[in-house]
Protein backbone atom coordinates (compact mmCIF):
# COMPACT_ATOMS: atom_id res chain seq x y z
CA UNK A 1 0.00 0.00 0.00
CA UNK A 2 1.15 3.53 -0.73
CA UNK A 3 2.21 5.80 2.11
CA UNK A 4 1.76 9.48 1.30
CA UNK A 5 4.34 12.12 2.20
CA UNK A 6 3.78 15.86 1.89
CA UNK A 7 6.36 18.50 1.10
CA UNK A 8 5.27 21.50 3.15
CA UNK A 9 7.76 23.71 1.28
CA UNK A 10 6.28 22.83 -2.10
CA UNK A 11 4.14 25.33 -3.95
CA UNK A 12 2.11 22.38 -5.30
CA UNK A 13 -1.34 22.03 -3.73
CA UNK A 14 -1.64 19.24 -1.18
CA UNK A 15 -4.26 17.31 -3.16
CA UNK A 16 -2.09 17.53 -6.29
CA UNK A 17 0.86 16.10 -4.34
CA UNK A 18 -1.33 13.12 -3.40
CA UNK A 19 -2.43 12.62 -7.02
CA UNK A 20 1.18 12.85 -8.22
CA UNK A 21 2.31 10.25 -5.69
CA UNK A 22 -0.39 7.80 -6.79
CA UNK A 23 0.58 8.33 -10.43
CA UNK A 24 4.25 7.76 -9.61
CA UNK A 25 3.38 4.56 -7.73
CA UNK A 26 1.36 3.41 -10.76
CA UNK A 27 4.25 4.14 -13.14
CA UNK A 28 6.80 2.14 -11.14
CA UNK A 29 4.49 -0.76 -10.31
CA UNK A 30 4.08 -0.06 -6.59
CA UNK A 31 0.32 0.08 -7.19
CA UNK A 32 -1.62 -2.16 -9.56
CA UNK A 33 -5.23 -2.42 -10.68
CA UNK A 34 -7.34 -3.79 -7.84
CA UNK A 35 -5.15 -2.35 -5.09
CA UNK A 36 -6.96 -0.32 -2.47
CA UNK A 37 -5.81 3.20 -1.71
CA UNK A 38 -5.54 4.14 1.97
CA UNK A 39 -8.83 5.17 3.55
CA UNK A 40 -9.53 8.91 3.47
CA UNK A 41 -9.70 9.16 7.26
CA UNK A 42 -6.34 7.36 7.68
CA UNK A 43 -4.58 9.65 5.19
CA UNK A 44 -6.09 12.78 6.73
CA UNK A 45 -5.02 11.74 10.22
CA UNK A 46 -1.51 10.62 9.29
CA UNK A 47 -0.80 13.81 7.32
CA UNK A 48 -2.81 16.14 9.60
CA UNK A 49 -4.86 17.48 6.70
CA UNK A 50 -8.55 17.99 6.03
CA UNK A 51 -10.32 14.82 4.79
CA UNK A 52 -11.84 16.93 2.00
CA UNK A 53 -8.33 17.38 0.59
CA UNK A 54 -7.91 13.61 0.34
CA UNK A 55 -11.40 13.28 -1.17
CA UNK A 56 -10.50 15.89 -3.78
CA UNK A 57 -7.36 13.94 -4.72
CA UNK A 58 -9.27 10.68 -4.96
CA UNK A 59 -11.99 12.36 -7.05
CA UNK A 60 -9.29 13.65 -9.42
CA UNK A 61 -7.96 10.11 -9.78
CA UNK A 62 -11.49 8.90 -10.54
CA UNK A 63 -11.99 11.61 -13.18
CA UNK A 64 -8.71 10.54 -14.81
CA UNK A 65 -9.91 6.92 -14.82
CA UNK A 66 -7.18 5.72 -12.48
CA UNK A 67 -9.33 4.87 -9.47
CA UNK A 68 -12.88 4.01 -8.51
CA UNK A 69 -14.65 4.74 -5.25
CA UNK A 70 -16.87 2.02 -3.82
CA UNK A 71 -19.23 3.42 -1.18
CA UNK A 72 -18.60 1.93 2.23
CA UNK A 73 -15.60 -0.05 0.99
CA UNK A 74 -12.91 2.38 -0.22
CA UNK A 75 -11.12 3.60 -3.32
CA UNK A 76 -9.46 1.12 -5.65
CA UNK A 77 -6.96 1.43 -8.49
CA UNK A 78 -8.58 0.69 -11.85
CA UNK A 79 -5.63 0.86 -14.23
CA UNK A 80 -1.85 1.05 -14.31
CA UNK A 81 0.47 3.65 -15.78
CA UNK A 82 3.40 1.22 -15.88
CA UNK A 83 4.73 0.89 -19.38
CA UNK A 84 6.68 -1.79 -21.15
CA UNK A 85 9.81 -0.57 -19.37
CA UNK A 86 8.59 -1.82 -15.97
CA UNK A 87 10.72 -5.03 -16.02
CA UNK A 88 13.85 -2.89 -16.54
CA UNK A 89 13.11 -0.57 -13.65
CA UNK A 90 14.56 -2.76 -10.87
CA UNK A 91 18.05 -2.68 -12.39
CA UNK A 92 17.76 1.04 -13.17
CA UNK A 93 16.57 1.72 -9.62
CA UNK A 94 19.63 -0.08 -8.24
CA UNK A 95 21.87 2.06 -10.47
CA UNK A 96 20.04 5.18 -9.31
CA UNK A 97 20.43 4.24 -5.64
CA UNK A 98 24.19 3.81 -6.20
CA UNK A 99 24.33 7.18 -7.98
CA UNK A 100 22.37 8.85 -5.15
CA UNK A 101 24.84 7.40 -2.63
CA UNK A 102 27.71 8.91 -4.67
CA UNK A 103 25.91 12.25 -4.94
CA UNK A 104 25.34 12.37 -1.19
CA UNK A 105 28.97 11.39 -0.52
CA UNK A 106 29.99 14.27 -2.80
CA UNK A 107 28.08 16.65 -0.54
CA UNK A 108 24.92 17.22 -2.58
CA UNK A 109 21.78 17.99 -0.60
CA UNK A 110 18.40 16.57 -1.64
CA UNK A 111 17.61 19.98 -3.19
CA UNK A 112 20.91 19.92 -5.12
CA UNK A 113 20.13 16.43 -6.40
CA UNK A 114 16.62 17.42 -7.46
CA UNK A 115 17.94 20.49 -9.28
CA UNK A 116 20.63 18.44 -11.02
CA UNK A 117 18.18 15.75 -12.13
CA UNK A 118 15.51 18.21 -13.32
CA UNK A 119 17.92 20.43 -15.26
CA UNK A 120 19.59 17.38 -16.81
CA UNK A 121 16.20 15.94 -17.81
CA UNK A 122 15.20 19.20 -19.46
CA UNK A 123 18.50 19.41 -21.32
CA UNK A 124 18.70 15.75 -22.34
CA UNK A 125 15.22 14.58 -23.22
CA UNK A 126 13.31 15.74 -26.27
CA UNK A 127 10.41 17.99 -25.35
CA UNK A 128 8.22 16.91 -28.26
CA UNK A 129 7.87 13.66 -30.14
CA UNK A 130 9.61 13.73 -33.52
CA UNK A 131 7.41 14.96 -36.33
CA UNK A 132 6.73 12.56 -39.16
CA UNK A 133 7.76 13.75 -42.59
CA UNK A 134 5.64 13.15 -45.65
CA UNK A 135 8.04 10.43 -46.84
CA UNK A 136 7.86 8.60 -43.49
CA UNK A 137 4.09 8.21 -43.62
Amino acid sequence: MIEFVLDSRSKVNTYVQLVQQVKQALRVGLLSPGDQLPKVREVAQSLAINPNTVLKAYRELEIEGLAEGRPGVGTFVTRSLAGASLPNQAELRADLVAWLDRAQAAGLTPEDITALVETTLRASLPTEPPQQTASAR
